[in-house]
């Protein structure tokens, strides 16, 4: 289990669980055992914090958890046992630690509860589950040499006296492949219970281990029992065939007959498989090359996590047609010997990969000058002793040499895919470092260049350069130790100090902190050398540069020198700013008017003028409109003429 601090609501839910665990399980099986180990992560930086006040207490700093135990890498703490009570009574022991990174160790802890069986009490004829529960992705190979593990992990057991792993700061992580190989070699059903937001990836994980299933844990890995219980009748329901120790020019094909009576090719498994129910698998052997003449090759087939096996043991005979064309006595066999498909076979009277040399003479010099002592093979098995001299064979990974042929110069180490790293020869085993490389592999370079920063010093002064990479304290990083966003550096640890008891300005010029908190002296000068080292130059609230420098004295104490003033720029005159960005605003806003203006206006007189000339164009004819009455009518009273006409 994993118990960094992440998992604290997990550990307390599962320490109940014993009991209700082998209820479930006696509904399984008659014989149910079960044990408990814990991991965090390797013991060394930069996956931890190194530093002396983190190693009894990691959590020193911590915001939620001010006290935990010592860092782990992987605790063997409960061998397989019928006693669920002393499970629990060891799991209410249990406390969670810390380290520094999101991934945890946790391939460490599975290689180590899968090899070391005697230490975990596994029996060889029992169904083998390893449930691992954790919240976080783990480490994968390569990811230890970030902190210089550079050797690859062996695939044993390294459990000390106190059950701890103790090759946590020799050994790379496992890799996949290594995991798989020895989950299948002891037959141990691998269920990775984790949470949602790292299942996609465990997924991933559970298809390259055979055998291997993935359940999502909740929150507070109360529903951890039921995931063992689906696991196990996955497990038990699904059978599944391997290979182990296939010869790599031997291919198989899997035919699948399962309980629905179809054949499946290529498939080499069957699911739901019920109790008592029969289920069969047809493999098919193809030999892709021939073998050593008369030599067998030997594998088995078995199912996934259980013990039996069919072994098998093959012999693949062919015949080379080029046999027929073979030429005897021939000239490239020095004329005692046959040309067969370009390889001299000897009359008996000599010998040599060309019969250049009488048996006679071999005779007399024997194999013993071949030997490079009593009881020692020939030439070291890697040559021939021709006429009382070793010719060694070649190899297509390199050439064998030496008197007794007991020297290659392919066997050294390798790193980057490049025998002593590029930078050195092999000599029977040894790397030979070229100039400025050093280490068993010539991977450590001399040369600082790579280490200088951009200011010309090592490593920022943050770090050692070590074979041609800075190796950085505690907090910085980068190529050169550049960056450093959490640290202190000296001359923002004093400029408060400085503020306060020459300004009386800044966080500590309230009350009393600052005598209590800035006890040294300083020294007020006129002018600072510039050339001192340490040089500090701060700029305050008030936008007023203050200028100190630090330095060391043979005493050891640190002593500070400051300018007597600031120096402060005049600010901006503000009201003139202001009356010019006034005055531009309104007169652009006036131009617009009388721009906008203008234009209406012209637009309106090309509107008038248009109008008048095409007035003037306009040609009527003059008549009367028949609706129109004049104003003037004029009556004639009948009446009043006669009345006159009679006077």
């Amino acid at each position: 289990m994993d118990l960094s601090l992440s998992m604290h609501n997990d550990l307390h839910t599962i320490r109940d669980l014993g009991p209700v665990l082998a209820d479930q399980m006696a509904k399984l099986t008659s014989n149910f055992r079960l044990g408990f180990g814990s991991f965090v992560d390797k013991l060394v930086s930069p996956f931890i914090n190194v530093a002396e006040r983190y190693q009894q207490n990691p959590c020193a700093e911590g915001r939620v958890f001010r006290n935990c135990p010592p860092t782990f890498a992987y605790n063997h703490i409960l061998s397989l046992t019928a006693d669920t009570e002393h499970f629990r009574q060891e799991l209410m022991k249990q406390k969670v630690s810390a380290n520094r990174d999101s991934p945890e160790g946790g391939f460490d802890a599975m290689l180590q509860a899968a090899v070391c069986v005697e230490q975990l009490g596994w029996r060889k004829e029992a169904t083998h589950l390893l449930l691992m529960a954790t919240d976080a992705s783990s480490h994968l190979p390569l990811d230890g040499r970030i902190a210089g593990l550079l050797q690859p992990h062996d695939g044993r057991c390294h459990l000390n006296s106190e059950n701890l792993y103790s090759a946590t700061d020799k050994l790379d992580y496992p890799s996949l492949g290594l995991l798989g190989e020895k989950f299948s070699e002891n037959n141990i059903n691998l269920i990775f219970a984790i949470t949602d937001k790292v299942a996609e990836m465990y997924k991933v994980y559970s298809d390259l281990i055979p055998g291997a299933t993935v359940g999502i844990l909740a929150d507070d890995s109360s529903n951890i029992i039921k995931l063992i219980v689906e696991a196990y009748n996955k497990i038990r329901s699904k059978v599944e065939l391997e290979a182990l120790e296939q010869p790599e020019d031997i291919s198989l094909m899997f035919t699948a007959l399962c309980g629905d009576g179809q054949l499946q090719p290529g498939q080499r498994f069957c699911h739901n498989v019920k109790l008592g129910e029969t289920v069969s698998f047809e493999v098919e052997v193809e030999a892709k090359g021939c073998a050593e003449h008369g030599r067998s090759r030997n594998f088995m087939i078995k199912p996934l996590g259980m013990t039996e096996a069919l072994h098998i043991s093959l012999r693949v005979d062919c015949g080379c047609s080029c046999l027929a064309e073979a030429q005897d006595n021939s000239s490239e066999c020095s004329n005692a010997g046959t040309l067969e498909c370009g390889v001299c076979r000897c009359n008996p009277s000599h010998i040599g990969p060309t019969c250049e040399c009488p048996q006679k003479s071999a005779l007399s010099a024997g194999h013993d000058a071949c030997r490079e002592g009593e009881g020692k093979p020939v030439c070291s098995r890697r040559g021939d002793c021709i006429c009382g001299t070793c010719v060694c064979h070649t190899s297509e990974y390199g050439n064998f040499n030496g008197n007794f042929c007991e020297c290659d110069d392919f066997s050294c180490d390798n790193f980057q895919g490049k025998i002593c790293s590029g930078h050195g020869s092999c000599q029977c085993g040894i790397c030979k470092c070229d100039a400025n490389w050093t280490g068993e592999i010539c991977n450590c370079s001399q040369n600082e260049a790579a280490c200088l920063a951009t200011d010309g010093t090592v490593c920022s002064k943050r770090g050692k350069c070590v074979c041609g990479r800075c190796i950085c304290d505690e907090g910085s990083h980068g190529n050169t130790c550049d960056k450093c966003p959490s640290c202190t550096d000296i001359c923002s640890a004093q400029r408060d100090c400085v503020e306060c008891k020459l300004f009386n300005a800044g966080p500590l010029a309230s009350g009393q902190e600052c005598e209590m908190r800035c006890s040294g002296t300083i020294t007020v000068v006129d002018n600072i050398d510039s050339s001192i080292e340490q040089l500090c130059t701060y700029k305050d609230d008030d936008g007023c540069v203050m200028h100190f420098a630090l330095f060391e004295s043979p005493e050891g104490y640190l002593n500070i020198t400051a300018l007597q003033n600031k120096e402060c720029t005049e600010g901006p005159k503000v009201l003139p700013v202001v009356l010019a960005v006034t005055s531009t605003v309104l007169g652009l806003g006036l131009l617009a008017l009388l721009i906008w203006k203008l234009l209406v206006s012209l637009h309106d007189r090309r509107e008038v003028a248009r109008f008048i000339q095409e007035q003037g164009k306009a040609c009527w004819e003059a008549e009367t409109n028949p609706i129109y009455k004049g104003t003037v009518s004029t009556f004639t009273n009948v009446a009043y003429a006669s009345s006159n006409s009679k006077q």
